[in-house]
C-alpha cells in the first residue's frame, strides 16, 4: 500500500514545522508497512496552473502520478491569512489534467487533513482542504487535526511532537490505514 504526504508549505528548512510533521507521518506509516512518499511543494517545481498549455509540464505529470498511485493521502498545511497557501491550491488545481481518466481527479482516495496556525483558526484551513478534496471526488477522513502551533511541540524537548498531537496523529493514521474509527 502507498501513502502520500502532501507538504503544502513553502518551508525548506528540515526542522520546519511542516518538515517535522511530514517526517512524523512518514515514520509512522512506514512502521505500519506503507510505502511512503513526501511531496514537498517547496521542492516540486509546480508551475502556475495554466489551461492554455498544450503540453502538461513534466513536474505536473510526476505529481499526478504520485497522487493517483497513492492509496491514502495526508494533506498538511499552515494557515496563511485565513486559508491554505495558494501554492497548495495551485498544485491541487493541476489535477484537472486527469479529468479525462477513467477515474478522474482523486476518485475514492482517502485523505487526512492537518492544518496549523499560531492562533485558533486552523479549522479554516481544514474546511478549505475538505471542500477541495470533496470536489476532487476524494473522501476526507471524519477526523481532522487543526493544530494550535504553540502546543505542537513538547515543552521539555522542542524537537519532539507533543504527546497531545502525536496521539492525534497516530489516531488519524490508524483511521486512515484501517478504515475504522476507534481507540488505538
Amino acid at each position: 500500500m502507498k501513502a502520500l504526504i502532501l507538504n503544502g508549505s513553502l518551508e525548506k528548512r528540515p526542522e520546519s514545522t511542516s518538515g517535522r510533521i511530514s517526517r512524523y507521518f512518514a515514520e509512522r506509516l512506514e512502521q505500519s508497512g506503507f510505502q511512503t512518499e513526501i511531496f514537498t511543494l517547496a521542492d516540486s517545481g509546480i508551475p502556475l496552473f495554466d489551461t492554455a498549455l498544450t503540453k502538461t509540464p513534466l513536474t505536473v505529470e510526476r505529481m499526478c502520478q504520485l497522487f493517483l498511485e497513492a492509496d491514502i493521502h495526508f494533506w498538511l498545511a499552515p494557515l496563511y491569512h485565513g486559508s491554505i497557501p495558494g501554492v497548495m491550491k495551485n498544485c491541487l488545481d493541476w489535477l484537472e489534467v486527469t479529468a479525462n481518466h477513467y477515474q478522474p481527479y482523486l476518485t475514492d482516495k482517502t485523505v487526512g487533513l492537518v492544518c496549523w496556525a499560531d492562533g485558533l483558526q486552523a479549522m479554516q484551513g481544514i474546511n478549505t482542504m475538505d471542500a477541495v478534496a470533496k470536489s476532487l471526488r476524494a473522501w476526507p477522513l471524519p477526523f481532522s487535526i487543526p493544530i494550535i502551533r504553540s502546543a505542537l511541540f513538547d515543552p521539555e524537548d522542542p524537537a519532539k511532537i507533543s504527546s497531545l498531537y502525536s496521539a492525534k496523529f497516530d489516531q488519524m493514521i490508524g483511521i486512515a490505514t484501517t478504515k475504522r474509527i476507534g481507540k488505538i
